[in-house]
């Protein structure tokens, strides 16, 4: 990922071009226009990233002006949220877009590994860095090996039929996601045929965030996919 978010996950094929996307956004909208109405409506939302079997029972965290905060205890490991587009690759045009909600529900590993990733990377934006801050203290990471590799198994869900994931793709298909530090053609990735995608460059990012479309919404319903 880098932080995959979520957000990270808009692009249906790996060469999908910035100008698939739409607008960009070159820098970060006021803090407002990230937050949700309230914070039942937040938590429903994260709730829809996974099936009621995982998210019933799953921390849900909601974001606030400084970071994401816990809303909802949990009693399985799974944590759920919905993430904004800094969650994205640095490179991906969507990173500023206010729209973006990207319902996501990690496992326990994931929630363990990637996700310290993620809340790091909403209490940068919201201090607001710059994407090449941002870059900077990531690579700082990196080189100091401070900069924590998933967990075996690391996974997360994302079937929520209200994803927001760009203004031109608002729902793209239900999918999982796999957060790995390999490259594709381990994960034979982006190959033809092949059901494993991952979208943009992770660099400078040592993890990668493949994506697994699924046939299935979190509420049971077929998604359609052609």
């Amino acid at each position: 990922m880098t932080n995959g978010i979520n957000a990270a996950l808009l692009c249906v094929a790996a060469a999908c071009s910035a100008s698939a996307w739409g607008a960009t956004y070159p820098s970060r909208a006021p803090i407002a226009e990230y937050m949700m109405a309230n914070p039942a409506e937040e938590i429903a939302l994260a709730r829809s990233a996974a099936p009621p079997s995982i998210s019933a029972d799953a921390e849900i965290l909601v974001l606030g002006p400084t970071g994401y905060t816990t809303a909802v205890k949990g009693k399985n490991g799974f944590v759920c949220l919905v993430e904004r587009a800094w969650d994205a690759e640095f490179v991906n045009p969507v990173f500023w877009n206010p729209h973006n909600r990207g319902p996501d529900c990690l496992n326990p590993a994931a929630a363990r590994s990637v996700l310290p990733h993620m809340l790091e990377r909403t209490r940068w934006a919201l201090e607001g860095l710059s994407i090449a801050e941002m870059r900077k203290r990531t690579e700082a990471e990196v080189a100091a090996k401070t900069y924590v590799l998933p967990e075996p198994g690391a996974m997360a869900y994302m079937l929520s039929k209200q994803q927001y994931l760009s203004d031109d793709v608002h729902a793209w298909h239900p999918h999982l996601m796999f957060f790995l530090a390999a490259s594709d053609a381990d994960m034979g990735a982006n190959l033809p045929g092949s059901p494993m995608i991952h979208p943009y460059p992770p660099a400078p990012d040592p993890v990668t965030t493949y994506l697994v479309a699924v046939r299935t919404w979190s509420d049971g319903t077929d998604a359609m996919m052609k």
